[in-house]
């Protein structure tokens, strides 16, 4: 080895969805034709799977980035050395200015632009044209990366995280209202064993509004969303080649577990990340090395295979995905004629477990938001080498584990906006006082630190190029 640098329940008889009332693409009669929306995507877990769109009146082209770890649609607006196009507000005679100045901040990243709507068409999404809100990213730092080939943002999570509030319509909800499609879509993204970042683009699939059956083999098993804000789900344990980690449940939700496509690996909170991890090399472990091979080798047998337990919708019941080697180390790089070099597609997180790309190249992932719940089920383009990366089994029993693994108490933004202004309210209270008895007239003032602007780890930016 050489080391080198790193430069549900399930799905019932009938037709899935058919319980819903979705018009599937088989349906000749249905008004979603869901097949027209199968390979719209181009992309690697590398740097992220993006969507054509058009936006505007003449259409500007753009591809925009499928995150569903944020909230807010928002494309370059103005030339940047590291994208290829931007989004000319000027050059739309449909374009609204809303004047409102908005900005996230990543911590390894940030963008501020102003909000204003447009019409936007896909030309491998729903027929018709909708005024959508958009963002205009007129500064940014550490967003757009050498070598990317989108141009914006699609954030596809609840408008709980979009900015500057949750009164902004979010894309999704504004495509649920104008074209009355079922809130629900799936997601497929076709980069197991390929090249991460490499200078071809797999392919994957956007289904808005439904289930695509041509797009996974097998049952959907579907997980509860515990809170609506990212999609959130419960996490009962996690075993590796078989085995337990035998930590607490409670540890694989610390503080958070989610589902986010805009996160390139499968991110684990630190105490969990240590329990995975065998001796190998730190440097591996940790990202900063490759690991390289001579080219006729497959390290796949060096590596077990990694389960994550989800709570089913019944309550009583698990089941878990599972992800052999080829998923996670992640061929990146070769070497002169004779070196393949790989990366390990798992890091440490200190907010959230991340089921990211890399896991859900694995299999089709449905956000039923309408029954408040994301189905996984196995994909057919997640195969290396002819054989299947990616397993669902179940149901298992939840006897051995809490019946509750998350806590009640979700400390996420608009807690901590109640928390300061009572915070704040009470600093009003002891100054008046103050005032009053001493005759003093000291102030009260808010100083604007990087804990007011969004720090969203979870998303994009962190841990997604190497």
């Amino acid at each position: 080895v050489v080391l080198r640098p790193a430069s549900g329940s399930r799905q019932q008889e009938d037709a899935p969805g058919a319980a819903d009332g979705l018009a599937l693409a088989s349906d000749p009669g249905g008004s979603l034709n869901f097949l027209a929306m199968v390979e719209n995507l181009q992309g690697d877990s590398g740097r992220g799977y993006y969507l054509e769109m058009l936006i505007g009146t003449p259409p500007q082209a753009l591809n925009i980035l499928v995150d569903t770890g944020s909230s807010n649609f928002a494309v370059a607006g103005v030339p940047d050395p590291d994208v290829t196009s931007y989004f000319n507000p000027e050059l739309s005679s449909t374009y609204r200015s809303q004047g409102i100045e908005v900005t996230v901040k990543y911590s390894q990243g940030s963008w501020t632009g102003v909000l204003g709507t447009d019409v936007i068409t896909m030309p491998k999404g729903l027929y018709g044209s909708y005024t959508i809100n958009i963002a205009t990213i007129l500064e940014s730092e550490n967003f757009f990366l050498p070598g990317v080939k989108w141009h914006g943002i699609l954030g596809l999570a609840y408008d709980a995280l979009a900015k500057p509030s949750s009164s902004v319509e979010t894309f999704f909800d504004s495509l649920v209202r104008q074209a009355e499609i079922p809130n629900i879509f799936s997601l497929q993204m076709c980069g197991a064993g390929l090249p991460v970042s490499g200078s071809g683009t797999n392919g994957g699939s956007l289904v808005l509004g439904g289930i695509e059956p041509s797009l996974y083999t097998g049952d959907i098993w579907y997980t509860p969303i515990k809170e609506e804000w990212y999609y959130q789900v419960e996490i009962l344990k996690l075993e590796v080649g078989g085995q337990n980690l035998e930590l607490d449940c409670r540890e694989y939700n610390a503080d958070k577990a989610i589902v986010d496509s805009g996160t390139t690996l499968l991110r684990l909170p630190e105490k969990v990340f240590s329990a995975v991890i065998q001796e190998f090399s730190s440097g591996f472990w940790t990202g900063s090395q490759l690991a390289c091979w001579d080219r006729t080798e497959k390290p796949w047998s060096l590596f077990p295979k990694i389960s994550i337990y989800l709570r089913d919708e019944n309550s009583s019941r698990s089941f878990r995905i599972s992800v052999l080697p080829q998923l996670y180390i992640q061929p990146i790089l070769v070497i002169g004629d004779n070196l393949q070099c790989y990366r390990f597609g798992i890091s440490s997180s200190t907010n959230a477990l991340v089921i990211g790309a890399t896991v859900m190249e694995g299999f089709y992932v449905i956000f039923d938001r309408a029954q408040r719940r994301v189905g996984f089920a196995v994909s057919p383009c997640a195969e290396a080498d002819g054989a299947p990366v990616s397993e669902i089994e179940g149901p298992f029993p939840t006897a051995d584990v809490a019946t509750n693994c998350v806590s009640s108490v979700s400390f996420h933004e608009p807690v901590l906006w109640i928390a300061s202004y009572a915070l704040m309210s009470l600093c009003g209270i002891i100054l008046l006082v103050l005032i009053v008895l001493l005759l003093i007239p000291p102030r009260c003032q808010h100083r604007y630190t990087d804990n007011d602007v969004v720090n969203d780890e979870s998303s994009l930016v962190r841990h997604r190029w190497k």
